[in-house]
């Protein structure tokens, strides 16, 4: 009852913030409830972003995967940009600096993209790691989302999100062997090797030596990625 009246006035919020007080009476409780059951503002605005995303995020689990995940991919970054145009507020907050602590949502966005990522790793065709990769993703479609949400005068053709989706998938995947260098190849076919050593069945290795080929070929993958 809290949380949902939180998210509520967050939402309807021109500021993007939202007063304890006004929380409390809109859930028709006393302030010390909210203080024990959240601790401060801070707790408060937390657990409200954690369950706004997660309405997002129960969507994306509940996805069936499709053939191709480069499709679940771009699926997945579009409807990350249409989430933040919906809920810029609470999409504000969990990538601010705001809230001391990180609310839980973010985690498993990142493992949810990750899983994407490490379907097409194992197919051969991601070019950096899935974390490496997942790190970048990220990063851009946040940055855009966020840009199309707090300077939508500046950034006002929302078609500009699909030009840098398509801008970083091309960066991070293998998708066309004949332009690739064969550095590339063989951080591919590294990353690929690494997303498959859990598959193996019966595991050919002990614990000990997978570990050392799995710090191997993540060496071999992450080789000239800085530059």
């Amino acid at each position: 009852m809290i949380i949902d009246a939180a998210a509520d006035l967050l939402a309807h919020s021109p500021s993007g913030d939202v007063s304890t007080r006004a929380v409390c009476e809109a859930a028709g409780v006393q302030q010390p409830v909210l203080y024990r059951l959240f601790g401060d503002k801070d707790g408060l605005l937390t657990a409200t972003v954690d369950h706004v995303w997660d309405q997002y995020l129960g969507s994306k689990r509940a996805a069936e995967k499709s053939a191709d995940p480069l499709q679940d991919l771009r699926a997945g970054w579009d409807s990350h940009t249409a989430f933040a145009l919906a809920h810029p507020n609470a999409y504000k907050l969990m990538f601010s600096s705001v809230l001391r602590s990180e609310p839980e949502a973010a985690e498993e966005a990142m493992r949810l993209l990750r899983e994407v990522l490490e379907r097409l790793a194992a197919q051969g065709r991601l070019r950096f790691t899935p974390d490496v990769a997942a790190r970048m993703v990220m990063t851009a479609n946040t940055g855009v989302a966020l840009a199309l949400i707090t300077r939508p005068t500046l950034y006002p053709d929302p078609h500009l999100s699909v030009m840098v989706r398509d801008a970083i998938h091309r960066d991070i995947l293998l998708d066309t062997p004949a332009d690739t260098s064969a550095d590339d190849i063989r951080q591919a076919a590294a990353t690929t090797l690494v997303s498959s050593l859990g598959a193996l069945t019966p595991q050919p290795f002990t614990p000990a030596e997978s570990a050392l080929l799995r710090q191997w070929l993540t060496h071999i993958a992450e080789s000239g990625q800085a530059g």
